[in-house]
């Protein structure tokens, strides 16, 4: 304990009256002051510990907390802030052996609005920012991952160590620049159909999920089939999802599917994260999924714009491209990355808590 005339418990009490900007509690009550530190001069040091790596804006905090303590404690000397982050999770995929923390399923009510690139730009952006990310691809008669991140080949099959400590096999995902991938593209020619039945999708979804050493992530994206198939039904009846993602364009046809996707996956009890309203501008309009979300409660996760670049990245194997540097389509993306993992970390807050990865 410092000799100052400011003390950590002075400073913890004062960060009460600091409500988080995304989240509307404060601080305290939210466990994100991780830690406080007092110097010789008084100097305040204080580490938040933010929910995840895409927390916008994050120096609002800071003006708030320098704000508050100027106020409260005016012997304090300087205030610094420092963040670090740790993402939670609902982490259920424990009983099917994925230790995922927060498994995320993207879905529309029909082909052709960008469903894909979306999951992609979702999975790089995350990924962009520290986290853990894989990206599995559940479209499994039309695979668009491997294109859109530019890979082709053949994943291995690698031998682990069981729960009983027997040798299993596991498919190992390809690794694009630390983004882990599965996919039906990566099993088949580009050009050869995919002629399945229900069952066997089921299996497949089964084997991707359960028989993938996908590792520990902080997020699990799912690719999923357009329209409302049953795949919805089989990752509901595997997992417990931290939420879907619909995504839809603005015009009134798009709209009319992208709520039948929506009461599909409340009839199927997965979580709706929100909208997200892609080639927004232009010949489609814009705004029509903003209001589609307000008129049913759903909140809306940002528009993408009607931007070439992204669909000339897309076509190219370089979507990261799009939210590189630079990018007109950049601050779009990267938005909706960040409403995506802060309406998780929401979420989280009004279930109760679910066991630790260390306790699966």
């Amino acid at each position: 304990m410092s000799d100052a005339s400011v003390n950590e418990s002075q400073v913890r009490e004062s960060l009460r009256d600091v409500n988080d900007p995304e989240i509307g509690r404060n601080l305290v009550e939210l466990s994100m002051v991780r830690e406080v530190r007092i110097g010789s001069d008084s100097a305040v040091r204080i580490d938040i510990e933010l929910p995840t790596p895409a927390y916008p804006r994050r120096e609002r905090i800071t003006a708030a907390i320098e704000a508050v303590l100027n106020a409260r404690l005016p012997a304090a000397g300087p205030v610094g802030v420092t963040y670090s982050w740790k993402v939670k999770g609902k982490e259920t995929g424990g009983a099917i052996g994925l230790r995922a923390k927060n498994v995320i399923a993207i879905g529309s009510g029909k082909g052709g609005v960008g469903k894909s690139t979306v999951a992609a730009v979702l999975a790089v952006g995350l990924q962009s920012y520290g986290a853990k990310v894989g990206l599995m691809d559940a479209d499994i008669y039309g695979p668009s991952v491997p294109h859109l991140l530019g890979v082709n080949q053949r994943p291995e099959i690698v031998e682990q160590a069981g729960p009983d400590g027997q040798v299993v096999r596991r498919i190992s995902p390809i690794d694009a620049d630390g983004l882990k991938l599965m996919s039906m593209g990566f099993l088949i020619a580009a050009e050869d159909p995919v002629i399945v039945r229900g069952p066997i999708l089921h299996r497949t979804i089964q084997q991707f999920l359960q028989e993938t050493a996908w590792g520990e992530l902080d997020y699990l994206i799912i690719d999923l089939p357009p329209g409302t198939g049953d795949i919805a039904l089989t990752l509901s009846q595997l997992l417990g999802l931290a939420g879907a993602v619909i995504v839809c364009t603005p015009q009134k046809l798009a709209l009319l599917d992208a709520v039948k996707a929506l009461n599909m996956f409340r009839k199927v009890k997965i979580p709706v994260l929100g909208i997200v309203e892609n080639m927004s501008g232009d010949a489609f309009g814009r705004g029509g999924a903003r209001q589609a979300a307000a008129e049913r409660g759903v909140p809306f996760l940002g528009e993408i714009p009607m931007e070439p670049g992204i669909r000339i990245n897309g076509d190219a194997g370089q979507i990261r491209a799009a939210i590189a540097e630079g990018s007109p389509s950049r601050s779009y993306l990267l938005h909706m990355c960040e409403q995506v993992a802060m309406q998780i970390a929401r979420s989280l807050l009004e279930t109760p808590s679910m066991p630790t990865l260390e306790m699966l």
